[in-house]
């Protein structure tokens, strides 16, 4: 009988964003011993701020932003450490853009007839209806789950409507929760999202209404830093060696046994780890089923923020172009004046790998809505999170039609002594900062409810 080596620790945690690091929180609180290994220079994962001034608090958020009511998860942990919320900058008119006509308008609703808007309100009262009716930690288990997984959003939109001003909300709505077109979405994916945030009008507006004085970033680095040595950065895990109480993880310089892993990447990154044994092939097969949307953030800076003094808040929509949404993301002060768009989905599949090109796209739509002062701006800085490459893709993964009914009850099924965490796998909030917390908590809570034989 072969004796195995003694650990390097307890648990391994792969993945230094959020979820990794509330993990190894509560384990190292629980007595565990815990390395976090992360392929970056940096902790965060999704979550990234990039320095805009010489202040400390002088950033523009590249990654995960935002929080709300019901988020109290990531709300406490900013408390903990200090860092205060400031309300996302509404005051004024928004802008329209339909059919390369502008429109303003006050409210968080766009001016698209009334006749428009009681379709949308009746069908925002449908979703809700068909959202709180699924399992909140289980909607695959739902009465309908297999008819509601049959349908694309788009399918499910179109069948119920001729009107393409309807279809605009809910284009606008996937393309800001996935990041994919809702082509791509599963219908039953969409109202479990709804269902998580508790409502249709939470998911959109709510979600969005709060941003942390200094940048997100500020939350993982503190976390990291209270890990102290037990996160190790520079360390990209390729491959893992698993079998029933024990695990290794190898990366190029070092190989650190472990009892437990907890695996924190994004699906399509976990897929291409080396596992021996190989994944059980339902494990193997839902991971081909979980893609990754694409976004770009780009952060235009100006001296000031000369939309304000016009009336309007820096917020835009628009039904065609390469950018549909703009949000005013200026620090609380107002200085310097930042204007956020979103190049989303397939808007940006003419981009990929063309930075300049897609900066361009968006000075020229920035310029649109708001006149010729958005084409002279300060500095441009934008993430392309479908080219970072220990990322590939944003916001999270989506599940297309058919996924979540036939491999639902293995997203969080562990896999001997592999565990999986990250925002995609969370019952509330997925896909946000919250729900990255949410999973870690439950990784952690899953290691210690077992029996696994004494701490080293």
């Amino acid at each position: 009988m072969t004796t195995q080596p003694a650990p390097d620790c307890d648990v391994v945690v792969v993945g230094a964003g959020l979820a990794g690091l509330t993990a190894a929180r509560r384990l190292r609180e629980a007595g565990r011993t815990v390395v976090v290994l992360e392929a970056r220079d940096r902790v965060g994962g999704r979550v990234l701020d990039v320095p805009v001034g010489p202040g400390p608090g002088d950033v523009v958020e590249q990654g995960a932003q935002w929080a709300g009511p019901g988020q109290h998860r990531i709300l406490a942990l900013a408390s903990e450490f200090g860092i205060a919320t400031f309300p996302s900058y509404t005051q004024g008119e928004s802008v329209l853009a339909l059919a390369g006509r502008l429109r303003r308008y006050r409210g968080t609703v766009p001016p698209l007839g009334w006749w428009t808007l009681a379709g949308y309100a009746r069908m925002a009262r449908r979703i809700d209806s068909l959202a709180s009716g699924l399992p909140a930690a289980a909607p695959w288990r739902a009465a309908r789950a297999r008819e509601l997984d049959a349908h694309t959003v788009a399918a499910w939109v179109h069948a119920r409507t001729g009107a393409s001003r309807l279809r605009l909300f809910m284009d606008l709505a996937v393309r800001m929760v996935y990041g994919a077109d809702p082509e791509e979405i599963s219908l039953l994916d969409f109202l479990a999202a709804v269902r998580a945030a508790g409502s249709l009008g939470a998911l959109l507006d709510d979600a969005q209404s709060l941003r942390f004085a200094g940048g997100p970033a500020q939350i993982p680095a503190r976390l990291a830093t209270d890990l102290g040595d037990g996160v190790r950065l520079r360390q990209a895990v390729r491959s893992v060696h698993w079998a029933p109480g024990h695990v290794t993880a190898h990366t190029d310089t070092l190989s650190l046994r472990a009892r437990r892993a907890i695996l924190t990447l994004p699906p399509p990154l976990a897929a291409r780890l080396l596992f021996s044994p190989p994944l059980p092939a339902v494990r193997d097969q839902l991971l081909q089923r979980l893609p990754m949307g694409s976004v770009s953030k780009v952060n235009v800076l100006y001296e000031r923020p000369f939309w304000r003094s016009a009336g309007l808040n820096g917020f835009a929509v628009a039904d065609r172009g390469t950018v549909r949404t703009v949000v005013d993301n200026s620090p609380p002060s107002g200085r310097p004046g930042v204007l956020l768009a979103f190049v989303a989905g397939s808007h940006g599949d003419d981009f990929l790998g063309d930075p300049p090109t897609r900066d361009r796209a968006v000075l020229h739509a920035l310029t649109g809505f708001f006149g010729p002062p958005a084409g002279e701006p300060v500095s441009i800085h934008a993430t392309d999170w479908a080219a970072e490459p220990w990322t590939r893709g944003g916001y999270g993964s989506y599940s297309p039609p058919g996924a979540l009914t036939r491999f639902g009850d293995e997203r969080i099924r562990p896999v001997g002594p592999i565990h999986w965490a990250g925002t995609e796998t969370a019952a509330e909030w997925p896909g946000y900062m919250e729900g990255a917390i949410a999973s870690g908590e439950r990784a952690a809570a899953e290691i210690l409810a077992e029996a696994n034989g004494p701490t080293t």
